[in-house]
């Protein structure tokens, strides 16, 4: 007798559909970092989750995936906080291997610095829904278990990011494993914060600074 799919199995077979189609993506097209982050990844990561959401769970999508407006202003401060002790953390690294401060390849121009925020927040917003407002939060709900579930989740969050590390241009030896090391633990910190406050709205400005920081400083 066939026995019905639970609700976590069927969020990580539409995870694993995702993964596919996102590699299938990155394998065969290179397109502009803009178009990847604004278009394809909304469209691969954020539209799958709305449909089953909305659809299958028929709830609201925004209710479910815990994005509560009150607190974006006080956890986008929080964020800024956050974000200049990743700066802070990046510097004074550059600064002991280096013996000087390093600032990246990035002009610190206000219209570059715009750009490289509002990347980094589409990036964000698109990667916190599937992995933590969606997957994290099905597999807690499973199990109960903030550890096993953060650990299992940022493993996903992890595999979701091979497509993008195996296919952009400098990303070898120590740096690319320096880039897979601050997933797991970015993830890990993520996922935590997202089940202790029920709110997706500070990791994801934790997301995003952390992403300002690595490509403004690194």
């Amino acid at each position: 007798m066939k026995q019905n799919s639970t609700p976590t199995q069927k969020a990580l077979n539409l995870w694993a559909l995702i993964l596919i189609v996102w590699s299938v993506y990155r394998a065969n097209f290179h397109l502009p970092e803009w178009f990847d982050e604004f278009i394809a990844k909304p469209l691969v990561f954020i539209l799958p989750v709305y449909y089953y959401i909305k659809f299958i769970d028929k709830k609201n999508f925004f209710d479910d995936l815990d994005i509560k407006w009150k607190m974006v202003l006080p956890d986008f401060l929080y964020g800024i906080v956050i974000g200049l002790v990743f700066i802070g953390s990046i510097v004074l690294a550059n600064l002991l291997k280096a013996g000087k401060p390093v600032t990246g390849s990035q002009s610190l121009a206000f219209g570059s610095i715009a750009l490289v925020a509002a990347t980094a927040l589409a990036t964000s917003i698109s990667e916190e829904i599937l992995s933590r407002g969606f997957i994290l939060k099905k597999l807690y709900e499973e199990s109960k278990n903030i550890y096993t579930s953060s650990f299992f989740a940022s493993i996903l969050f992890f595999f979701l990011h091979v497509p993008i590390l195996m296919t952009t241009a400098g990303l070898t030896g120590n740096l690319l494993l320096l880039f897979m090391a601050t997933d797991i633990v970015l993830s890990l910190v993520n996922s935590f914060i997202f089940l202790e406050r029920k709110s997706l709205v500070l990791p994801i400005f934790i997301h995003m600074f952390y992403i300002i920081a690595l490509t403004l400083f690194v």
